[in-house]
C-alpha cells in the first residue's frame, strides 16, 4: 500500500536522493498524519466526554498533539528542500533535527500533563473512592480505541517506511511516537473493559492515566536523545567509514588512509576529509591526479562531498620501515588500539628526531602527555639517541 501511495502522489518517487522528492515524500507522510490524527482526536474527545474518561480525553489531547508534530514536519520539509545560499552553504536539510526536537517537547509537554491530572485523580480514588465520578461504559468507545490503534499502526509502519527510504530523522520520530501510542490507546482500551466488569478498590482511569503518560514520556525522552545525537554531531556508522575505505584502498598510489572526518548536514548531504598516505619518491602531479580520482569517487559512488589531504611519507627505506614498526609497538604498549600515521624520520650525527602522529580513541583514560612520554619512554630504551615528536588524534 505504501508502495502505491508513492507512485500515485509522489513524481519519479525512486529518485530519493532529490530534494524535490523528499520534500513530496515528506508532505505525504505528514498530511497522512495531520488528517488520520485529527479524526482520532475528535472521536476519543466525543467518547471521552460522554463516558468521562480522562484516560480517553488524554488519548484524544495526545493524539492532537501529533498532528501538531505532523505539521511542524510538513512545514519542516518544504524549508528541508531549499537549496543552499550564502548564509546556508551546506543547505537547510538540518531543519529536519529541529524539528524532530519539537516533536520530542510537544510530545514530553503532553506526557507530564497528563501525569499531574491522572496522579491526581488515582490518589483522590484511593483518599476518598466515594468522591471519585465513575466512568460510563461503552462498546463505541471500545470501537473508536481500537480503530485508534489500528490507525496508530498504519502510520508508524508507514512512517518507518519512507523515513528509511529517504533516511528521515523526523519521519524515525513520528513512527516511534505512533508505536508508543498503539501501546497507550491499548492500555486505556483495556482499562475501559475491566473497570465494566471488575470494581476495584481505586480508580483503574487515573492508574492507566498514569501509565499512558509514562509511556509518552518514555517516547518523547527517547527522540529527544536521538535528536540531540544528530545535532552535536554522531561518529560516522560503520558502512560508511568501511565503504570510504574500501574505494581509497582500490588506489594503487595509496599506501594508507587516516584521520579520516564525516559530518552530515542532513540526509544526501555528507561532508568528509582525509588523509591518503602515498610514496613521497612518486611522480607529485600523478599522486594529486590520483587523490582527485579518489574525490570524484567519493562523489559519484557514495554521494560523499570529500577533501582529500596528501601525504607524501618514506616508503622501502629499511631504516626508516624498521622505526616505524618500533613506533607503531611502542604505541601499542601504551594502549593496544593506539595507531601510528605521518611517520618521518630526520636523521642527524648526533641524535634522529621520530616525528609521528598517533590515533588515540576517545576511552582510552591515559592523557595526551602521559601517552606522549610513555611512547618517548618506551623507544628510548631501544633507541637512547632517538628523540620523539608526538602529535596525539583523539578517534
Amino acid at each position: 500500500m505504501f508502495e502505491l501511495l508513492a507512485r500515485l502522489f509522489v513524481r519519479d518517487y525512486k529518485n530519493v536522493k532529490s530534494p524535490t522528492v523528499r520534500r513530496a515524500y515528506g508532505m505525504l507522510v505528514s498530511i497522512v498524519g495531520i488528517v488520520l490524527n485529527l479524526i482520532l482526536a475528535a472521536g476519543k474527545l466525543v467518547v471521552g466526554i460522554l463516558s468521562g474518561s480522562l484516560s480517553v480525553e488524554a488519548d484524544a489531547v495526545n493524539n492532537l498533539s501529533d498532528a501538531g508534530a505532523a505539521l511542524v514536519a510538513l512545514i519542516c520539509f518544504r524549508i528541508s528542500a531549499k537549496p543552499a545560499d550564502r548564509d546556508h552553504p551546506y543547505g537547510h536539510a538540518r531543519i529536519e533535527y529541529v524539528a524532530s526536537m519539537i516533536v520530542s517537547f510537544l510530545i514530553l509537554l503532553v506526557g507530564f500533563e497528563l501525569l499531574k491530572e491522572s496522579v491526581t485523580i488515582l490518589y483522590a480514588s484511593v483518599v476518598t473512592p466515594d468522591a471519585v465520578e465513575k466512568t460510563a461504559f461503552s462498546w463505541v468507545t471500545v470501537a473508536v480505541l481500537g480503530v485508534s490503534v489500528f490507525g496508530k499502526l498504519f502510520l508508524a509502519a508507514f512512517n518507518r517506511a519512507i523515513g528509511k527510504r529517504i533516511d528521515s530523522a523526523v519521519m524515525r520520530a513520528a513512527s516511534a511516537d505512533s508505536l508508543s501510542d498503539v501501546l497507550s490507546t491499548t492500555a486505556v482500551l483495556v482499562a475501559a473493559v475491566v473497570a465494566h466488569y471488575v470494581a476495584l478498590p481505586f480508580s483503574l482511569d487515573g492508574a492507566m492515566g498514569v501509565a499512558v503518560s509514562a509511556l509518552i514520556l518514555v517516547a518523547g525522552g527517547k527522540i529527544l536523545l536521538e535528536t540531540k545525537n544528530s545535532i552535536l554531531g554522531e561518529a560516522p556508522d560503520e558502512e560508511t567509514v568501511k565503504a570510504i575505505e574500501e574505494l581509497v584502498a582500490a588506489c594503487p598510489l595509496s599506501v594508507g588512509m587516516h584521520d579520516l572526518s564525516v559530518h552530515k548536514y542532513g540526509a544526501g548531504n555528507v561532508i568528509a576529509s582525509l588523509h591518503v598516505e602515498v610514496d613521497g619518491k612518486g611522480d607529485i602531479f600523478e599522486a594529486h591526479d590520483a587523490i582527485d580520482n579518489i574525490e570524484r569517487e567519493l562523489w559519484q559512488k557514495l554521494r560523499v562531498r570529500a577533501t582529500v589531504h596528501l601525504d607524501p611519507i618514506v616508503v622501502g627505506d629499511p631504516v626508516v620501515d624498521a622505526m616505524h614498526a618500533e613506533a607503531a609497538a611502542a604505541a601499542r604498549s601504551v594502549d593496544a588500539r593506539i595507531t601510528v600515521h605521518d611517520f618521518r624520520m630526520v636523521r642527524g650525527t648526533t641524535h634522529s628526531n621520530l616525528i609521528f602522529d598517533v590515533a588515540v580513541p576517545f576511552e582510552c583514560t591515559l592523557s595526551d602527555r602521559e601517552i606522549i612520554a610513555a611512547i618517548g619512554e618506551e623507544i628510548g630504551k631501544k633507541h637512547p639517541d632517538h628523540y620523539t615528536v608526538v602529535s596525539v588524534d583523539r578517534v
